[in-house]
């Protein structure tokens, strides 16, 4: 027995030692696994902490097959930023917070004035207790807004009125720009003969403390773009600055995209190949050239035909892009391009590329004062955004933070919201053509009809709220239903707002070389997505109302 025992403890021993080296080789093989998989990750694009829902939402897969939901229009003040850009240090100013308010009024009993009841029967609208009372009340009432600044008040109509007005911003908007409204506030003689407001007026009530209009400068610059005229609305400056000398031309290294495809597709479609292309440029370290011409799709010109010729400007805001990019207007570049040619033997020197397979990391040390990239191959060969795919995509870094909307279609979507006083409920429908094709959208029609609509909303939404609907359907009176339930707006409400009398018609019309803008179909579609993404409640086509995919059956 003991003879046995001794001749099997070895194998038992030998078992232990094998399965411990068997434990220990796979652990190793996993960490072998685990640095591979570290040293060639790459991470997201660091701008965007919602860039691959972005890369989902304008492309499904990385190639020529591009599909889109035109019904929405996203831009970067849509987009939640990781590494934000800086605000510059013209436009920062610190909001106005409980905080601010509490030490205005340890100012104001440093000034010992009077607060003797009778002496505040009339209200003095300069009085400094004014203001500090109308920022606690907006702080209070407006809690999506963030106030940056104010006028000192002005008398209203009546004895026991003022108008004061502001600059704000929307928290839900990811830019720095500024925005203005004016209100008429009541006045009463609250506890310890304080003042307190009774009634507070709607949306640009304050016509007192209207600023002035001025003409708007849509010039060419001479010299420096910042001492440009004043504008109507002071925030926009869409002049167009000049090389300047021949020789600050030649110091430049510049990336020339020669039309493509691209151009009178839809604006989604336009917006990831332009952004490829500037991408492309910030990659370099090189100059983008502007084409400023947009071409209206015919998806969205109610004539149903392409139509060349709209100017960027119309769309987006030229005064950031130029303000965080290094971009120049084509016609300035040409002009630079043709003056260092004139006379000299010595040419620009030029590097032509026929191809988007010729990657912009084979382009990085090119010494070429211009790459000119050239799209004369057929569709979709000649799309702009194919130098953004396959190995390029890990270099290439899509610059959302540098396209906001146009300031002037922002205003049009401030008025809108502001005149619901920023307390409304949105929804998004989506019909139009999607609705029409049963194939692959089977129950889009139905479950988007008035009835359904009802129904649905009334699971979501409290009824005798704002409800903006925000739609591609061309029937106004479609959606009549719902004002059973709830104060509906749409866009069309709201015509008043680029009317052949509006600050935005006259605007735009000059910067038009005195020729009348149509307000088409993008800016309708950059309108609804600034008001519905304001909402308090946002319900979505495919996500709320419909188990339809977005981009057709069997493609969630």
């Amino acid at each position: 027995m003991k003879e046995s025992e001794l001749s099997t403890e070895p194998i038992g021993q030998n078992l232990i030692k094998l399965i411990s080296n068997l434990c220990f080789s796979v652990f190793v093989f996993s960490v072998l696994i685990f640095t591979v998989i570290a040293i060639t990750y790459q991470p997201p694009d660091p701008w965007l902490e919602s860039a691959p829902a972005l890369t989902k939402f304008f492309s499904q897969t990385e190639n020529a097959t591009f599909k889109n939901d035109d019904s929405i229009l996203k831009t970067g003040e849509d987009v939640v930023l990781v590494a934000a850009p800086k605000v510059p240090p013209a436009l920062a100013i610190n909001p106005i917070t409980e905080t601010v308010i509490e030490k205005s009024e340890e100012k104001i009993l440093n000034l010992n004035l009077k607060s003797d009841c009778e002496d505040l029967k009339f209200v003095n609208c300069s009085d400094p207790r004014v203001l500090v009372t109308v920022e606690r009340f907006n702080l209070k009432t407006f809690k999506f807004i963030v106030f940056l600044e104010y006028q000192t008040p002005v008398s209203g109509s009546k004895l026991d009125e003022c108008d004061v007005a502001w600059r704000f911003r929307n928290k839900k908007e990811k830019s720095w720009r500024k925005y203005r409204d004016f209100r008429r506030f009541k006045f009463g003689i609250g506890e310890n003969c304080t003042y307190n407001v009774v009634h507070a007026g709607g949306w640009h009530s304050g016509i007192n403390a209207r600023r002035p209009r001025n003409r708007p400068n849509t010039t060419r610059s001479s010299g420096n773009p910042r001492l440009a005229p004043p504008v109507g609305d002071e925030e926009i400056n869409d002049t167009i600055p000049t090389l300047g000398s021949e020789m600050n031309f030649r110091k430049g290294k510049y990336l020339y995209y020669a039309r493509g495809g691209d151009y009178c597709k839809g604006m989604n479609h336009y917006l990831w190949s332009f952004l490829c292309g500037l991408g492309e440029a910030m990659y370099l370290n090189r100059t983008f050239v502007m084409d400023l011409s947009v071409c209206l799709s015919a998806t969205y010109n109610p004539s149903n035909r392409d139509e060349e010729g709209k100017d960027f400007r119309f769309y987006f805001d030229f005064e950031h892009l130029n303000e965080v990019a290094s971009v120049v207007e084509e016609s300035e570049f040409l002009r630079g391009w043709k003056k260092w040619n004139r006379g000299r033997k010595r040419k620009v020197p030029v590097k032509k590329v026929t191809t988007y397979k010729v990657t912009p990391m084979q382009l990085k040390k090119d010494k070429s004062t211009i790459i000119w990239r050239q799209f004369d191959a057929p569709e979709p060969e000649n799309y702009w955004y194919r130098v953004c795919e396959g190995q390029a995509a890990k270099y290439i870094q899509r610059p959302w933070h540098a396209l906001w909307k146009s300031k002037r279609l922002m205003n049009i979507v401030t008025e809108i919201s502001g005149q619901m006083d920023w307390d409304f409920d949105a929804v998004h429908v989506v019909r139009g053509e999607k609705a029409q094709n049963k194939e692959l959208w089977p129950h889009l029609d139905a479950n988007t009809s008035p009835d359904a609509l009802l129904t649905k909303l009334k699971e979501m939404i409290q009824p005798w709220r704002n409800l903006y609907i925000a739609t591609n359907e061309p029937f106004y009176n479609y959606f009549d239903k719902l004002r059973s339930q709830y104060k509906v707006h749409l866009l069309d409400d709201y015509k008043e707002l680029w009317s052949n009398k509006s600050e935005w018609y006259n605007e735009t019309t000059l910067l038009n070389d005195g020729k009348p803008v149509e307000f088409d179909g993008y800016m309708r579609v950059a309108v609804d997505t600034e008001v519905l993404y304001r909402a308090k409640t946002h319900v979505e086509t495919f996500y709320n109302l419909t188990k339809d995919c977005k981009d057709g059956i069997n493609t969630c």
